[in-house]
């Protein structure tokens, strides 16, 4: 009998004690939210319908976010009330049914939507939230601020379910093909921003569908997919008004960066170069350029954050005026070293090739050096042009006073680190509008006319040792933009290399 009582109490504690264990590892007082994020509610969605409840939804029954739909331009699929909101770092968007009333709410009205016993569907390609009643919805504000994000056309396509029912601005976007000055917005027309093309959707009765078509703007809209044969996903762009399109205005660059090599077998010394591409015929004597490299390494000097922009000079940046021959429109010509090789001291001349400046960089200070003032253009280096580290650069500017204000008219930057750009004295090194820069933000439109400022983080990695940079694209200089970026490609060289390997299939072309 005390062996059968002793056993007890042994049970007794055991489950006393399970129990303090089992209260002190629940939060006391804890609640499961109400709501739930668009994004968890996206991959709710099988490929089957599926009615929502609490159990799938892990207790909730409500969804918050801002209308980012506008039924006023007549170019939202009729009665879908469009919300998205930006919650455990997604933005992420959803359209639900509503009918007429859809068209009563607005761009910035913040609602809530109690979503249980609704059904997610795929509806015309579309995920939709369907069988919700007008009055499950509850506005709670207007006014808001809508969230845009900046996305590519290569980024949608690649993953049309994370963009589908958001609002996106698809920067220097261009119709391909070139309109003509009579063409209008309605039907179905291709947007082409140099990362891809996606299809601008305008219904005939919407109220801009006979608006002509701008060369170059910026086109803001909502993503809806529509269903290939296939089953496959076709990511539309339907602008919501005329106020989606800002037209922008482009200027056509004179030259292009197209190439550089950094890192040459044996020394580096005189046998560097860049490779640029005329887009228009151009006499060096009567209109003078300058290419600037910098330089960002840890013992370059000065240290530091670069006050004087590309005209930092010594050991940070490196200055080489062009200031004679000429070069015609489409063709390729070349800065650097005295070298003339195309692959360092042991490799095939190309010194019969279009050299509009060659210089002896490893003995000689760029011009406008001075001993008396240090940050003067530009000590005299073994490397014009960086190999890895830091970020490095190459800019080119028309004349030859170049000053921590001048504007390059195309500029290069290969990785990001480095004191490159102050954002407090706001000092840097300045951009232009190129493929990968601007001096605007898209979105907010404010000013940023520095690398690593605002959107302007974008760089190309270093190329590998011993390889020739190529950085492959298509511009077309009839309307100043790219249809295709650049991208750089890793290209090895022999000492037997020649002209056409570099200037031949892969190099950056005209259009």
């Amino acid at each position: 009998m005390k062996k059968i009582l002793f056993y007890m109490f042994l049970l007794l504690s055991s489950a006393g004690i399970w129990s303090g264990c089992t209260k002190k590892n629940n939060y006391p007082g804890g609640e499961v939210s109400s709501i739930i994020a668009i994004t968890d509610v996206r991959i709710i969605y099988k490929g089957e319908d599926v009615k929502l409840d609490a159990k799938n939804m892990f207790g909730a029954h409500q969804i918050v976010g801002t209308v980012i739909s506008d039924h006023s331009g007549g170019n939202m699929p009729a009665g879908l009330l469009v919300v998205q909101n930006n919650r455990r770092t997604r933005l992420r968007g959803i359209s639900i049914p509503l009918g007429a009333i859809a068209a009563s709410y607005a761009p910035g009205d913040s609602v809530m939507i109690d979503v249980a016993g609704g059904v997610l569907k795929k509806v015309d390609g579309i995920l939709e939230i369907t069988g919700i009643a007008a009055s499950a919805v509850t506005k709670v504000s207007s006014g808001n601020a809508l969230i845009g994000q900046r996305v590519t056309t290569g980024a949608i396509v690649a993953n049309p379910g994370n963009y589908e029912s958001t609002l996106v601005t698809v920067v220097k976007g261009g119709f391909d093909p070139l309109p003509a000055p009579t063409d209008q917005y309605t039907g179905d027309k291709v947007v082409n921003d140099g990362f891809g093309t996606v299809t601008l959707h305008t219904e005939t009765a919407a109220t801009f569908a006979d608006k002509t078509l701008p060369l170059n703007a910026n086109f803001t809209g909502v993503i809806f997919n529509t269903t290939n044969q296939d089953s496959s996903k076709v990511p539309q762009l339907r602008m919501r008004s005329i106020n989606d399109v800002r037209e922008l205005p482009f200027e056509v660059m004179p030259m292009i960066i197209s190439g550089f090599y950094a890192d040459p077998p044996g020394t580096d010394a005189n046998y560097e170069y860049v490779q640029l591409l005329a887009t228009r015929d151009i006499d060096f004597a009567a209109e003078n350029f300058t290419l600037v490299t910098t330089n960002n390494a840890g013992a370059s000097t000065p240290s530091g954050f670069p006050t004087k922009g590309w005209a930092t000079g010594d050991l940070r940046t490196y200055k080489l005026e062009i200031t004679s021959g000429k070069v015609s429109k489409g063709t390729y010509f070349y800065v650097g070293g005295t070298g003339k090789k195309i692959a360092g001291s042991a490799s095939t001349s190309i010194s019969s090739s279009n050299w509009v400046k060659a210089l002896n960089y490893s003995t000689t200070n760029s011009p406008n050096f001075s001993t008396a003032i240090p940050a003067t253009f530009g000590t005299k280096t073994s490397n014009l042009l960086a190999n890895s580290g830091n970020a490095s650069g190459i800019a080119v500017f028309a004349g030859t006073n170049i000053t921590e204000t001048s504007r390059p008219v195309d500029v290069i930057f290969v990785t990001s680190g480095g004191s490159i750009y102050d954002p407090g004295a706001k000092v840097g090194y300045t951009i232009t509008n190129t493929d990968f820069y601007d001096l605007k933000d898209p979105i907010t439109l404010v000013d940023q006319p520095f690398y690593r400022q605002g959107t302007n983080t974008l760089f190309f990695p270093y190329p590998a040792a011993a390889n020739y940079a190529m950085l492959g694209g298509v511009y077309n200089q009839a309307v100043g933009k790219w249809t295709a970026v650049r991208t750089l490609v890793n290209l090895p060289l022999t000492n037997a290399a020649i002209l056409t390997d570099i200037e031949g299939t892969g190099a950056t072309k005209l259009k």
